[in-house]
């Protein structure tokens, strides 16, 4: 709970300062959006999984083991907060104009990416938020996983690429976009590792071709 709390305290103090004031409703709209799930989410693991919960708590460059994922993560945290400051000063420069309905459905598809999330979760009890092969770890490759092969990133992706919409700005779908480039670099990373650790992962990326979209990546 501290650390869904410290989260919306970092987004909702980068978007009130970046924005100058405390009057800005689209960010209380989106952080209450944010809240409610994140949190059925941590009940969830609470009550069915804290093993997977405890190792979602364990995140960020200070928790990885070798430096290339080290940087990643780290950039990504800046990138993170820079897409937060982005998206205030457009809304409060009018850099660019997003209409409110628009907003408001950016706010409806990043609970459905929580819900989607949620299964995610549901389906793969090893999803450590560090790059490692747990005990016992087994591949798994039914449900979502058996479409891409991290459909984790790909429910975080869409939660990011809505959240400038939510927010009313276009411009901060840049920086958004430059995470997703960041990502990228982690997946491929990523599989490096559990290709050369993780029986049966480089059998199942045969078989399950696509990392985060269908058709396309």
């Amino acid at each position: 709970m501290a650390g869904i709390l410290f989260l919306l305290t970092v987004i909702g103090a980068i978007s009130c300062l970046c924005y100058g004031s405390l009057d800005y409703p689209l960010a209380w709209l989106y952080l209450a959006t944010f809240f409610i799930p994140v949190f059925a989410i941590t009940v969830y693991l609470f009550l069915f999984n804290k093993p997977l919960l405890t190792s979602r708590l364990y995140a960020g460059p200070v928790a990885e083991q070798r430096w290339r994922q080290k940087l990643i993560q780290s950039a990504a945290g800046l990138i993170f907060i820079a897409i937060y400051a982005i998206l205030a000063l457009d809304y409060r420069d009018k850099w660019s104009e997003v209409p409110l309905w628009l907003s408001y459905s950016g706010d409806a598809f990043c609970v459905l990416a929580f819900i989607f999330l949620f299964f995610v979760y549901k389906q793969n009890t090893f999803l450590s938020a560090t790059i490692e092969v747990q005990e016992n770890q087994q591949v798994i490759s039914n449900g979502l996983y058996g479409v891409i092969r991290h459909p984790m990133y790909s429910g975080a992706l869409i939660l990011m690429f809505f959240t400038p919409l939510a927010l009313g700005s276009l411009w901060g779908l840049i920086p958004v976009a430059v995470l997703l480039m960041v990502i990228i670099f982690r997946i491929i990373d990523e599989e490096k590792v559990l290709k050369r650790h993780l029986e049966g992962y480089e059998a199942y990326c045969k078989k399950v071709k696509y990392r985060l979209l269908p058709l396309i990546f």
